[in-house]
C-alpha cells in the first residue's frame, strides 16, 4: 500500500464516548506508524470545531479526513466536505450510540483486524441528506425522539448535564405524555395532512443505539427512507415500540413506510427535530438528497448498507 504522500488528518473530540475517544489516541498513533501513514491527529476544543478544522486542512491540502468520536462529530466534520470529490472522509467510531458506522460495515470498536481493513482505505460513495441547508449522513427525526432530545437541552446546543437515570427518566416522560403535532405532508404523491408520533427520513437504518427505524434503507441508492409512524394510544405507543429494534414494525398499518428524493414538512409552530443526534428547532423542512455527496472509508466485506 502506498500511502507515503498522502496526508491524513484524524479531528479527535476527546470527550466523545465519555472520553473513550481521547483514550484510544495512543492505539491511534501506533497504527499511523504501523501503516507508514503521513497523519497529524488534532483535537476538538468546542461545538462546530471540527468543522473548522475540516475546512483548515481540505485547504491546506489534506484528502483522507478522518473523524475519531461518535455520529455529531462525524457530521460537523463532513460539512465542508460534500460534494468535493477529491477528499475521503472516515469515522473511527468512538461515541456512545455509534449508529452511522453500521451503514460502512464496521462494529462500534475497532479491532486490531479493523483497524488493519480501516488503513487499507476502500472507499466508495454515499449518498447524504440536507434539510434546510444543512447535511445528516445517517439520518434526521422529528416527534418522539426528537422531543425526548429537547428535554435534555436548556436551550439549542446546551445540553444538560445528568446521569443516564435521568435520560431514561425523559424516555419514560416522553412516552407517557408527548403529544403528536399537526403537520403538512408535500411529496411526491402529493400534499396532505398528519399527526405522527415519529417522523424519520434517513440514510441508515440504524438509530438510538440500536432501533431500525428504516430497516430498508440503501445508502447509495439516490433516495430517502421515511419512516412515519402514525398518531398512537399508548398502549400503541409501547407495542410498537417493541418492534422497532429488529425492524419489524414497518409492516404495522400504523405506519407508512416509502422511499423518495424529496420531501417538504410544515408545522403550524417550531417543533424540535435532530440531524444526526443533533438537537435543532425549526417549523417548515426542506428535505432533500445529494446523492453519492461523499466519497468514504467502509468494509466491503463487512455487513455494509450499500448497493455494490
Amino acid at each position: 500500500m502506498e500511502n507515503e504522500k498522502e496526508q491524513w488528518v484524524f479531528i479527535v473530540n476527546p470527550i466523545a464516548g465519555n472520553g473513550f475517544a481521547k483514550s484510544i489516541t495512543p492505539k491511534l498513533r501506533e497504527m499511523i506508524e504501523k501503516h507508514n501513514i503521513d497523519a497529524e491527529v488534532v483535537f476538538t476544543e468546542r461545538s462546530g470545531h471540527a468543522t473548522e478544522l475540516s475546512e483548515q486542512f481540505y485547504k491546506k491540502g489534506f484528502r483522507n479526513i478522518i473523524a475519531v468520536g461518535g455520529d455529531g462529530t462525524f457530521n460537523e466534520m463532513c460539512r465542508p466536505l460534500i460534494n468535493k470529490k477529491d477528499v475521503i472522509a472516515g469515522i473511527i467510531p468512538a461515541g456512545t450510540g455509534n449508529d452511522f458506522i453500521q451503514i460502512l460495515g464496521f462494529p462500534n470498536r475497532f479491532t486490531e483486524k479493523d483497524w488493519d481493513i480501516f488503513f487499507n482505505s476502500q472507499t466508495i460513495g454515499m449518498d447524504s441528506g440536507s434539510c434546510n441547508g444543512m447535511i445528516f449522513l445517517n439520518g434526521m427525526g422529528l416527534g418522539f425522539d426528537a422531543q425526548v432530545a429537547a428535554e435534555n437541552y436548556t436551550e439549542p446546543g446546551e445540553v444538560k448535564r445528568g446521569s443516564k437515570y435521568k435520560y431514561i427518566w425523559h424516555i419514560v416522560k416522553t412516552l407517557l405524555f408527548f403529544k403528536e403535532k399537526r403537520m403538512t405532508v408535500n411529496n411526491e404523491t402529493g400534499k396532505h395532512e398528519t399527526e405522527c408520533f415519529i417522523n424519520t427520513i434517513a440514510i441508515g437504518r440504524r438509530f438510538a443505539g440500536g432501533f431500525f427505524l428504516t430497516p430498508k434503507a440503501i445508502a447509495n441508492d439516490g433516495l430517502l427512507d421515511v419512516c412515519m409512524i402514525k398518531k398512537l394510544s399508548l398502549t400503541e405507543r409501547f407495542s410498537i415500540l417493541l418492534k422497532v429494534p429488529e425492524g419489524k414494525h414497518i409492516t404495522d398499518k400504523r405506519v407508512n413506510y416509502y422511499q423518495t428524493a424529496g420531501i417538504n414538512l410544515e408545522f403550524p409552530e417550531v417543533v424540535p427535530f435532530h440531524l444526526d443526534g443533533e438537537l435543532n428547532f425549526a417549523d417548515k423542512f426542506e428535505v432533500t438528497i445529494l446523492p453519492r455527496a461523499l466519497n468514504i472509508i467502509y468494509n466491503p466485506d463487512g455487513n455494509h448498507f450499500f448497493r455494490n
